[in-house]
């Protein structure tokens, strides 16, 4: 899309980084203009304006001017802080997963209003809600369907026949349920319940608000989580940063919990 020497665009901050003595470089993804890249002049000097309003996962309001190289932040005003992305680092992790996914899916300067709307809700849900897991699933199958990878959850992805309420294998080569009788021609297929199959076909077919009443037992998560990650992977050709750290944090968090509570109380020994 041409753009104006000065335009108008609403954004999500995806990355940021040092750029000069005071500047930064801004990856946006815009509303009108999809994923560009621009300069925020000025931007780590405290008394900036622009300071506030250029942060990770921000939904901002810009004025941009065409520079020679990059289009340069002329104006900021923020308008969604999504505020506990900053305050939670399991909010955190969620909000950089989102970002780093929709990120690797897109090219460059591709206008699509229904992935930039997307990933604003996205961020909201993981700002706000308690099924955070089930929040990730929601957008990864809504993000695969707007670039064109939907799963097919409902026909064998080799034979088309339905899919009978049994267990079965998800191909990623071939792009969805695998049945039984197909398993054979792709080795690499995972095994995937019955109760994982029904849960991603409602996440697929239903709102978020719809979607976020589900209570799944942590096993089922797991399932899901294992499945989608082995999806994306054999699209993306490489394991995100974000579900790396992800894990780490799991790890830690569990390593925490067992650990052996301190005898309060107890007399020590000089």
């Amino acid at each position: 899309m041409s753009r104006e020497r000065t335009f108008r665009t609403e954004a999500i901050v995806l990355r940021r980084t040092d750029f000069g003595e005071a500047d930064r470089l801004l990856t946006l993804y815009c509303r009108e203009f999809g994923k560009l890249r621009a300069v925020a002049k000025g931007a780590r000097k405290p008394q900036s304006r622009k300071t506030g309003h250029v942060e990770l996962f921000m939904r901002t309001q810009f004025l941009l001017a065409e520079g020679r190289d990059l289009p340069i932040i002329t104006q900021a005003e923020m308008v969604q802080a999504y505020r506990a992305l900053r305050e939670d680092l399991v909010r955190t992790t969620y909000a950089a997963y989102g970002v780093e996914l929709l990120d690797q899916f897109t090219p460059d300067e591709e206008r699509n209003s229904r992935l930039y709307d997307l990933l604003a809700a996205a961020l909201s849900w993981f700002a706000t809600t308690h099924n955070i897991l089930g929040a990730a699933r929601y957008y990864e199958l809504r993000l695969l369907t707007l670039v064109g990878f939907q799963p097919q959850l409902f026909h064998c992805v080799r034979c088309e026949t339905p899919v009978a309420e049994q267990d079965q294998f998800f191909s990623a080569e071939l792009g969805g349920i695998l049945c039984p009788n197909c398993q054979p021609f792709d080795r690499k297929a995972k095994p995937i319940s019955a109760a994982a199959v029904k849960v991603l076909r409602h996440l697929q077919t239903r709102d978020w608000k719809t979607a976020q009443a589900l209570n799944l037992k942590r096993s089922l998560h797991t399932e899901l989580e294992t499945i989608m990650h082995f999806y994306l992977r054999y699209h993306l050709e490489r394991q995100l940063k974000s579900v790396d750290f992800l894990h780490r944090l799991r790890q830690e968090a569990a390593l925490f919990a067992a650990a052996p509570e301190p005898d309060e109380g107890q007399p020590t020994e000089d």
